[in-house]
């Protein structure tokens, strides 16, 4: 037996090869291990690392279900080597396994990040053999022990939180106990083998349309935590079940049983797994999204964008609804340069004389709206100092669209013979070649004829588990189509590394890192009610970086209602509080703004670009923890070495006054300032002793910005 024990960046791990050669990872935490936590009859038939399972070999003994262990030949994979190296990222562990049977191996990378406690694992299999291997699940990252720490029964003491999500209700996380998702402990711990588990799972283009990719599970008797985020475009899967007296946790992307995926490994070939990311913390949830926001930072695309925060204004919400004109977007490009807005998008539409939702696809303008054509427009914002932008929706053509009937079945997703539909368009296929070359052709023209700098990509359907054509599966379809249309988005930058694309799914229906590691900013929501979007906003540094998370500020109209002036102002305030932590998208009708409302989104432009630099290097923090969307008070704190920002909302209810806990900053003096508005003349106060700052907000529906130092 060998031991291999590693401390890196505040994680413990702990391998062990045992007498056969099995590969077990028996340690993954922030605090260091206790062997007498480790069940020792559960250490001979489990916390193998490495779980495949490939068609035609039985899964022995257990009581699996659908569960993703015990795995043939996962199961009998023997360890062959490892290295042990660094890299500019940090320290990189590479483990090989191989199946004596097939001759098929496996090589389980291990990347850390210096200075930040997540890992990044994938696992590549490769086929030796002589014969054709279908695999049907393949891990990406596989922990035992995961409720190991600590004396308390793990129903009692283990807390999931879920981020649940959907069209205009992103970022909506919850909090479990075990028992609560059916889990209960209800055999003696060694014997502890159900055939029921937790699982989460994406099926499917849009990767987030029911759940984030992440999740969060935290030991509260021990204070130690693990939390994870799967990085596809596309399907994915984790689950958490038990096996003879342990719990474990096992990430992967698509897998046949949930998302209709297998692969056949012909000799010679190699199948890598969809990479996830997995942190311990030792100091509670901010802890761990801080930790998460520095390896988002550190895996993403250089570009300028995200050092920059640039103000981008869009049409759209609250605003002209889809419906553009030369005639609208003139007085609207002038109130967007005088408010201070840098971007200018507009928004859909533009290509199409009426109705466009079933004809999308050739992206031509239409001179109906612009009877001197889009360049016209796209001028007068440059003439304005701002950079044009326009939305696009490439990955899918209307049913009516004229292109779509001309080009063959294999530009489309295809089942059963047909081309798959979802809401009037076909979803295009981009391991075609020639697509790929036709979304160049679009991207190319409109940047050159409109010089354009930003372009909004939006994604609105879902193409379902795939497609079957040149396919050893649907789901090996869709998962191609994915990584070639990740490579194509590379190419595009490799062209454009100043162009600004924004990735927006109906929302934020793709918040996943397989995107976001490219685009540089992701629209968290179509949420049309401010008041709602504030539990948005507050929530987005969970699943991204501040400086990618865009959110409308969208100074309503009001014309045909009577509302008080100062329930008028109070509604700008909050409409421009819910951006001004993250990336602003600046929309409604600037233009039909009276002078003193118009005077309150310049201020807070102009604020905004006073702490920009501090907001792309700050990491987040929740005063009173993620927001609910019932919650009357909602916070959202980032903070910085030397500065901390805090926005309070106080939407509607009873209690006019909050404290809000800051532990991190108890027994300091700070010097607290409202820095939006300047008109504010709510109370607030600094207690040092308790390390708690007390806001009064006399009225509803209004919020403040503040400024610690």
């Amino acid at each position: 037996m060998q031991r291999i024990s590693i401390k890196e960046n505040g994680i413990y791990m702990v391998w062990e090869i045992d007498g056969e050669g099995c590969l077990k990872l028996l340690h993954f935490s922030a605090l260091p291990l206790c062997e007498e936590e480790i069940d020792g009859e559960c250490a001979d038939v489990a916390f193998r690392f490495i779980e495949l399972s490939l068609a035609g070999f039985d899964r022995p003994h257990e009581r699996h279900g659908n569960k993703y262990i015990v795995t043939a030949p996962g199961y009998r994979m023997k360890y062959v080597s490892h290295r042990d190296e660094r890299n500019e990222q940090g320290r990189i562990l590479c483990f090989t396994l191989r199946d004596e049977l097939t001759d098929v191996y496996v090589d389980a990378y291990v990347q850390f990040y210096d200075g930040i406690s997540v890992i990044r694992c994938y696992q590549t299999v490769r086929n030796e053999g002589k014969e054709t291997q279908t695999i049907e699940y393949i891990s990406s990252f596989n922990y035992t022990g995961i409720e190991k720490e600590g004396l308390m029964p793990r129903d009692q003491k283990m807390k999931l939180m879920i981020p649940h999500n959907s069209w205009q209700r992103e970022l909506n996380w919850k909090q479990y106990t075990l028992p609560q998702l059916g889990l209960e402990q209800i055999q003696p711990k060694q014997i502890q083998r159900s055939s029921n588990l937790i699982h989460v799972s994406n099926t499917g283009n849009w990767s987030a349309k029911e759940h984030l990719p992440m999740g969060y599970l935290e030991n509260t008797e021990k204070n130690s935590a693990i939390f994870w985020q799967i990085e596809n475009n596309g399907s994915w899967h984790w689950e958490i079940g038990d096996q003879n007296g342990h719990l474990y946790l096992a990430l992967s992307g698509p897998n046949e049983t949930y998302s209709h995926w297998s692969k056949d490994l012909k000799p010679g070939e190699a199948f890598s797994s969809v990479p996830v990311a997995v942190g311990v913390s030792g100091q509670g949830f901010d802890a761990a999204m801080g930790d998460l926001t520095g390896y988002r930072r550190r895996i993403r695309r250089k570009n300028k964008d995200n050092e920059t925060l640039a103000v981008i204004f869009n049409d759209y919400m609250n605003c002209l609804w889809g419906k553009p004109t030369a005639e609208e977007e003139i007085p609207l490009v002038d109130a967007a340069a005088e408010a201070g807005c840098e971007y200018f998008c507009i928004d859909a539409g533009w290509y199409a004389d009426g109705d466009w939702w079933d004809s999308v696809g050739e992206w031509k303008e239409s001179r109906m709206r612009f009877p001197n054509g889009v360049k016209e427009v796209t001028d007068y914002i440059r003439s304005k100092g701002m950079i044009p932008g326009v939305w696009l929706e490439l990955e899918v053509m209307g049913i009516h669209c004229e292109k779509a009937k001309q080009v063959p079945d294999d530009w489309f997703f295809v089942r059963h013979k047909k081309r798959v539909h979802d809401r009037s368009r076909y979803q295009l296929d981009f391991r075609n070649p020639q697509v790929r070359a036709y979304a160049d052709e679009v991207i190319d023209r409109i940047v050159k004829e409109y010089g354009v700098g930003y372009i909004k990509m939006d994604y609105n359907i879902e193409p379902g588990i795939g497609t079957e054509l040149y396919a050893d599966s649907v789901g090996d379809g869709m998962l191609e189509h994915e990584r070639c249309y990740l490579k194509w988005l590379d190419g595009v930058f490799a062209r454009y590394p100043d162009l600004i694309i924004e990735n927006c799914s109906s929302g934020g229906l793709r918040m996943d890192y397989a995107m976001l590691s490219r685009y540089s900013i992701q629209s968290t929501s179509d949420q049309d009610d401010y008041l709602k979007y504030a539990t948005i906003a507050c929530n987005a540094p969970s699943a991204l970086t501040p400086e990618q998370s865009a959110v409308w500020a969208y100074p309503m109209n009001h014309e045909d209602e009577k509302v008080s002036e100062e329930d008028l102002k109070e509604e700008v305030i909050f409409n421009m509080v819910n951006a001004m932590l993250l990336r602003i998208h600046q929309s409604g009708h600037l233009a039909k703004l009276d002078a003193g409302r118009g005077a309150l989104v310049k201020e807070a432009l102009d604020v905004y670009k006073s702490i920009r630099a501090d907001i792309k290097e700050a990491v987040p923090f929740w005063p009173l923890g993620l927001s609910q969307f019932s919650d009357e008070w909602v916070a959202l704190g980032l903070r910085t070495e030397k500065n901390a920002y805090v926005a309070v909302w106080r939407r509607e209810g009873s209690n006019s006054c909050c404290e809000l806990p800051l532990p991190a900053f108890r027994g300091m003096e700070k010097t607290v300032t409202c820095i939006y508005p300047s008109c504010s003349e709510s109370r607030f106060e600094w207690q040092s002793g308790s390390g708690k700052l007390s806001v009064c907000l006399e009225h509803e529906k209004t919020a403040r910005l503040f400024k610690l130092v």
